[in-house]
């Protein structure tokens, strides 16, 4: 089993930038796809974006490519969200996710594929 610890979410105004941190713990951090989704009031969970056990390869959902940046340390055990340009629309809890079965150069983007999760952590983006 995987644990998964989300900070820095917050309250920011349109055209801010935040970055979110997951620490996981319980299994080899390298072994593990990663992939950040989000949950909007109302909303279905959907997928933001997603990194390679290595980092070598990221995979981003169209709403947030090029404003949003995945990365990953595998000495920290983290992966991070780089979120510039907020928009309200990004307003939602974010999920941090793990992949066991990921393959090595690649990452899944979809939800039943990650077996763990974090707890969400809240942003919330103001006009």
């Amino acid at each position: 089993q995987v644990q998964l610890v989300e900070s820095g979410g917050g309250l920011v105004q349109a055209g801010d930038s935040l970055r979110l941190s997951c620490v996981a713990s319980g299994r080899t951090f390298s072994m593990l796809g990663m992939g950040w989704f989000r949950q909007a009031p109302g909303k279905e969970r959907e997928f933001v974006a997603s990194i390679s056990r290595g980092g070598g390869n990221t995979y981003y959902a169209e709403a947030i490519k090029g404003r949003f940046t995945i990365s990953r340390d595998n000495a920290k055990n983290t992966v991070y969200l780089q979120m510039n340009s907020l928009k309200p629309e990004d307003t939602a809890v974010y999920y941090c996710a793990a992949d066991r079965s990921a393959p090595r150069f690649g990452a899944s983007r979809v939800r039943a594929d990650f077996d763990s999760w974090g707890q969400g952590t809240q942003v919330t983006v103001s006009s």
